[in-house]
């Protein structure tokens, strides 16, 4: 049975939490929940004063859209990532990709 995962290289993240209204409208969650939570890390960087990262993270209640997996859609979060920056796929694949993106992580459902 082939497994399926998430891949967000970090890199490209915005931080626009365009993610996290799509996951909340896709599922109804109510102000305050959701499947996908933006974290913005704020520090100092060798070739710039300030360096901003936003870290998507999947938290318990994402399923990675299984509804729309059955007919063959990506997960919300994914269709509407405006720096596309996200994958889903079957985790082989996503690990291969892994290689080429320098800061990425893989995320799987529970």
């Amino acid at each position: 049975m082939l497994k399926y995962g998430l891949l967000i290289n970090y890199d490209f993240c915005t931080g626009c939490q365009t993610c996290a209204v799509a996951c909340q409208q896709e599922h109804d969650y109510p102000a305050g929940k959701c499947g996908i939570k933006i974290t913005e890390y704020v520090y100092e960087a060798v070739k710039k004063p300030v360096a901003i990262d936003y870290m998507p993270f999947l938290t318990e209640l994402c399923d990675l859209c299984a509804s729309r997996f059955k007919t063959g859609e990506d997960p919300a979060c994914v269709k509407h990532c405006q720096s596309f920056c996200m994958k889903f796929g079957e985790l082989d694949k996503l690990v291969k990709d892994m290689e080429f993106d320098s800061r990425s992580v893989l995320f799987t459902p529970r």
